[in-house]
């Protein structure tokens, strides 16, 4: 299985075991170690006479006074080898134990068995002293290494501290297992609840959000995805109101075509000029719409072609504000400029002029008898900001979002002939954007509304 909490479940368990093999190892290193210390010490004594110096002490005496301080002056010279000092080493060194003719411990390093018999198997073990053939002491290091013969409370101990660490062991496996089980399904089960909302949501489920929980990093994942839900959720209602708001916009010039057609078959309508020449209205109605949906199509795609260059902004206001100058006065609007010395912009020229002219044609209509129309621009620090003003009804709050979005009409009772085909404002917003600036709206309700947008000024 290639499953992420199993392999992080083995993980853990592998991890558990090479810690309990790495401290078996250091635990047999240590043991060897003593061992080696215990073979040393035994040939440090075999070469420094100590056995012979004993019996000549039995010998002289006859009892085994002044024992303690032979083995003593002997035993200071030993105890500067390896494992001597205060440290651990020198605490753990095998200690040295003389015993009398009968067994019993009359000597110790560490005063631990003093007046404590010898076992059958120390004494075996042990270092005769012998006077006239005689077995009169016993000599014995007190053995720690592995394999070595201990009292019978120090094998207890260590036999009680290898239970001990087998037991640790076993219980650290057991612990890893559960661990790695708990870690691996808390790390593992998010990411399923993702990848299963993943098939959900690319089963068309747009409602399909996974929880936000877990680790930093896996928490931060489930909210990326939830972010980009949205936005494909938002991106497949505008689809389909796209389609919907395309289907309606192109049904109604084409109900009129087929309905006066139809008529003009029937004899209802005669087939005149004047009839023909409405027919034809609708026909440049359709392509009208339909070049704007190319344009807003090729704009979104990334693939509208522009043709940036140095612009005189100033004179583009100018000449289009001109053109429309017989409209405001025939409407009673008095249309006003105000774009003087304004640096050049890097701008195509031919959509800057579209710009306004969708922009001033918008103002015109929702600005009545005796308003004013400003078409005004000025330069600030490294761009160039021209607005169009009007004096008109303005737009509602709820609206001002929406402004810019494809087939929006704030007034939903408009008709075609007076509100366009819906597009406009949307192919402003791409070709501003396009050309590297920003576009923008503010305004009150009965004080106008003030469209503007931004564009990069020329280098050159």
């Amino acid at each position: 299985m290639n499953r992420l909490w199993v392999r992080l479940t083995f993980g853990f368990i592998a991890v558990t075991l090479i810690v309990v093999v790495a401290i078996g190892w250091l635990a047999d290193s240590s043991a060897n170690n003593e061992f080696q210390d215990y073979l040393l010490r035994q040939e440090q004594i075999a070469q420094t006479g100590l056995i012979d110096d004993l019996a000549v002490l039995y010998q002289r005496n006859s009892n085994w006074n002044g024992v303690s301080e032979l083995i003593a002056a002997y035993n200071a010279p030993m105890g500067r080898g390896r494992g001597a000092g205060t440290g651990m080493m020198g605490r753990n060194r095998p200690p040295i134990l003389f015993a009398d003719a009968n067994g019993n411990v009359i000597y110790d390093e560490r005063n631990q068995r003093v007046g404590a018999p010898l076992s059958t198997d120390e004494r075996n073990l042990a270092q005769t002293i012998k006077v006239n053939n005689n077995v009169v002491g016993y000599l014995i290091l007190g053995q720690t290494g592995r394999g070595m013969m201990l009292a019978p409370t120090e094998q207890a101990f260590l036999d009680q501290l290898r239970l001990t660490l087998l037991l640790a062991g076993i219980a650290a496996v057991v612990l890893g297992i559960i661990l790695g089980l708990l870690v691996s399904r808390t790390v593992a089960k998010p990411l399923s609840n993702l990848a299963h909302a993943a098939r959900r949501f690319a089963a068309r489920d747009w409602n399909t959000r996974v929880p936000v929980q877990g680790a930093d990093e896996i928490a931060e994942v489930a909210r990326e995805f939830n972010t980009m839900a949205d936005e494909i959720q938002r991106a497949e209602i505008l689809r389909r109101n796209l389609m919907a708001d395309i289907a309606h916009e192109l049904r109604t010039p084409l109900t009129v075509l087929q309905g006066n057609l139809s008529a003009m078959l029937d004899g209802v309508y005669p087939l005149e000029r004047a009839e023909i020449a409405t027919l034809y209205d609708e026909t440049r109605l359709l392509n009208r719409l339909v070049d704007d949906l190319r344009e807003l199509a090729l704009a979104e795609a990334g693939q509208l072609q522009l043709n940036l260059q140095a612009t005189d902004v100033a004179a583009i206001i100018e000449s289009t504000a001109a053109s429309f100058a017989v409209a405001a006065e025939m409407q009673g609007v008095r249309l006003s400029i105000d774009a003087k010395h304004l640096p050049r912009a890097n701008a195509d020229p031919d959509r800057l002029a579209q710009v306004l002219r969708n922009l001033i044609s918008n103002a015109l209509r929702h600005t009545l008898n005796d308003g004013v129309v400003t078409v005004a621009g000025q330069s600030e620090q490294n761009k160039i900001c021209v607005s169009v003003t009007d004096t008109g009804e303005g737009i509602a709050p709820a609206d001002l979002a929406h402004v810019f979005d494809r087939f929006y009409r704030g007034d939903k009772s408009r008709a075609r002939a007076s509100g366009g085909t819906g597009l406009g404002l949307a192919i402003a917003k791409t070709q501003i954007e396009a050309m590297g600036g920003q576009i923008g709206v503010t305004s009150e309700p009965g004080r106008g509304a003030r469209f503007w947008f931004t564009l990069p000024r020329s280098v050159g």
